[in-house]
């Protein structure tokens, strides 16, 4: 497995692999040996694919959008290795795409946001301007305006304009400092609910929620299992990248060959969902937490419609 830029210490996407990739090497049916390399500049994408495939490994996985450019020149130069990819739809046919529709699950945590909100403005923002991240931001800012209109509300979203695709980026998904500069300033335009999609950037985010000014939601990864901010995690907008990776990597390892249009991770499918509220489950009422799941069964059953310019397709 190779990480992009945010390393395999980034409570988020990259963490979320390798658990996928320890999965596999634990299955008692295979014979899998795991091991990561991280990338520390865009320039380590392309060598650092490179040095699995010759190191003769049946499955090379690429984590983040990021590496998308690098997965394909590499899996095109050759055509006999099977590669795999977190967050990106490849054309190559030897590269097995894992992606997911994470507009729904944040349609979900935007509605919980609204109605938890007291000061009627929430917000969201960036790490890098790219599908993955986007998609997140659209769902959220969707859920919202879904809450006003089901309730008759005016809930604010800050850092994100959908029509517009335009909003808050760190320009980075790793620095907790960038983070708290722009919750910071969600929170000083009034937003008491953040919801940054921006990997060991938001850690900044969450440390000021578990601080107790304001309540986060976290992504990728259930935030009170992967981080010690537990106490200001209003939920996580989960993407079960462990189980797409695993499944992956043990029909890589058995020669399987990887075709076909991937993975796309739904609610249906269990490849994206809410986590519990955890220590919040107390303060969020019996009847947002009820709306919120029946929300969910209606977009399963597809009589709420969840649209993003960024979904995979």
């Amino acid at each position: 497995m190779v990480t992009d830029q945010g390393g395999l210490d980034d409570k988020s996407f990259n963490a979320s692999a390798w658990k996928g990739m320890q999965a596999a090497e634990a299955d008692a049916a295979t014979n899998v040996k795991a091991k990561n390399v991280a990338s520390r500049a865009e320039a380590d994408y392309e060598p650092n694919l490179t040095s699995f495939v010759n190191q003769d490994c049946a499955f090379v996985l690429a984590v983040g959008g990021l590496m998308g450019a690098a997965t394909d020149k590499i899996a095109k130069a050759n055509p006999d290795q099977q590669f795999g990819i977190v967050d990106y739809k490849s054309a190559e046919t030897n590269v097995y795409s894992m992606q997911f529709d994470t507009a729904q699950a944040a349609f979900l945590a935007g509605y919980l946001a609204a109605g938890y909100s007291k000061s009627g403005k929430v917000a969201t923002y960036g790490g890098i301007k790219i599908p993955p991240v986007t998609i997140f931001m659209d769902g959220f800012a969707d859920g919202v305006a879904h809450y006003n209109q089901v309730k008759g509300k005016s809930v604010q979203v800050l850092g994100w304009n959908k029509a517009a695709q335009n909003g808050s980026f760190a320009n980075t998904f790793i620095s907790a400092a960038e983070g708290k500069k722009l919750s910071d300033t969600l929170k000083a335009q009034g937003a008491d609910v953040i919801m940054p999609v921006a990997g060991g950037t938001g850690l900044g985010t969450m440390e000021d929620a578990a601080a107790g000014k304001f309540a986060g939601i976290w992504v990728d990864v259930d935030g009170c299992q992967s981080t010690q901010y537990c106490a200001g995690i209003l939920t996580t907008v989960v993407k079960n990248i462990p189980d797409a990776v695993r499944d992956g990597v043990l029909k890589g390892a058995k020669g399987e060959a990887l075709t076909g249009p991937g993975f796309i991770g739904t609610l249906a499918n269990n490849g994206v969902s809410l986590a519990p509220y955890n220590q919040f489950d107390s303060k969020v009422s019996p009847e947002l937490k009820a709306e919120v799941d029946k929300l969910k069964a209606d977009i399963i059953a597809g009589t709420v419609k969840v649209e993003s310019p960024a979904q995979p397709k």
